[in-house]
């Protein structure tokens, strides 16, 4: 059981699926202050401001063996902000903000926000990357995550799919089987 129940992640939930909007929208990686993640959604939310800061189930035993269960951001220090001018600065307000980087390819990051939402949303268990690491290019070829693509890497000696966010270079993992994915040819 939960100690304290899943806050929403993503506002307005269609955010990554609605269209761009007008050209006074931008989106921006909002970089945190150490562990004010959450805090600083639940502060862009009250203020109805477009981000997204995914959060995952994480699992833990107390010291009296009883299971806790936490929801906790994948990637540490980086909520995703879309909106005006006006807005940005409003966020910066919260004072939760340590820095402000404007994103120079916005279909790049909503493409690779989308595919850390699928992975979040398939439960598989994910091992948070904060690196990435050269390797070869795939896509998935069935199941759950048809389609999602991402760099094959070899982590204690199995190999794992890495779906990244290329702005900040940083993403998550997943074990996956060499017949489930194939090459993507560049």
């Amino acid at each position: 059981m939960p100690i304290l129940p899943r806050e929403r992640d993503i506002f307005p939930d269609n955010l990554l699926t609605e269209p761009a909007g007008d050209e006074s929208t931008k989106w921006w990686v909002l970089y945190t202050l150490s562990r004010r993640e959450k805090e600083l959604m639940r502060r862009l939310r009250a203020a109805e401001i477009s981000h997204y800061g995914p959060l995952v189930k994480q699992q833990s035993r107390s010291p009296s063996g009883r299971l806790r269960q936490s929801y906790l951001p994948l990637l540490a220090g980086y909520v995703f902000l879309r909106g005006s001018e006006h807005e940005r600065v409003e966020a910066l307000r919260t004072n939760c903000i340590s820095r402000c980087l404007p994103v120079a390819d916005a279909n790049q990051l909503v493409f690779d926000l989308r595919q850390i939402q699928r992975l979040i949303e398939s439960e598989a268990p994910l091992t948070p990357e904060a690196r990435l690491t050269p390797g070869m290019q795939v896509r998935v070829r069935s199941g759950p995550l048809l389609g999602l693509e991402g760099t094959v890497v070899e982590r204690r000696g199995q190999r794992q799919l890495l779906i990244a966010v290329q702005f900040i270079q940083s993403g998550a993992s997943i074990q996956i089987s060499d017949f489930e994915v194939e090459r993507i040819s560049l």
